[in-house]
């Protein structure tokens, strides 16, 4: 099935959304079973399997709160689109290996998202803008 430039909205907006609300679960669900997570340049690597997966969004639960992404700009292809997003909010934790102490923190990522037949997410990329962290969380510089 090919999907609309609308469906990959509802779909990735509904990823977001569990994002939003720290929900592992829902955005597990959004994930098709065989989805390859690729934060790029994170030490593991990319990962394929839900536990993994899940795994990477517990750590990241737990480092940011309070998140809100707002969609800067998106393309779209035959069943794939690349999103360009803002992300806002605390750093209570230690994300990605900086600690935090609860600052306000924003950063540019940039997803490149491939659908499955069924509409599912099959594989996601993510650049994130890790200089923007470094200038704005204590004692990374």
């Amino acid at each position: 099935m090919k999907l609309t430039p609308q469906q990959m909205d509802q779909r990735i907006d509904e990823h977001f959304g569990y994002e939003a609300k720290d929900d592992v679960a829902g955005v597990l669900a959004t994930l098709a079973p065989g989805a390859t997570h690729d934060i790029v340049g994170y030490p593991t690597g990319p990962t394929q399997n839900r536990d993994a997966i899940r795994s990477f969004y517990e750590k990241m639960f737990a480092d940011l709160s309070e998140g809100k992404v707002k969609s800067l700009c998106r393309l779209y292809g035959d069943n794939f689109m690349v999103d360009e997003s803002l992300w806002e909010g605390r750093a209570p934790g230690c994300p990605f290996g900086i600690e935090g102490k609860n600052r306000p923190l924003s950063f540019r990522l940039l997803h490149v998202v491939e659908f499955s037949d069924q509409g599912q997410i099959q594989k996601e990329q993510v650049w994130m803008d890790m200089m923007a962290m470094l200038q704005q969380l204590p004692g990374a510089q």
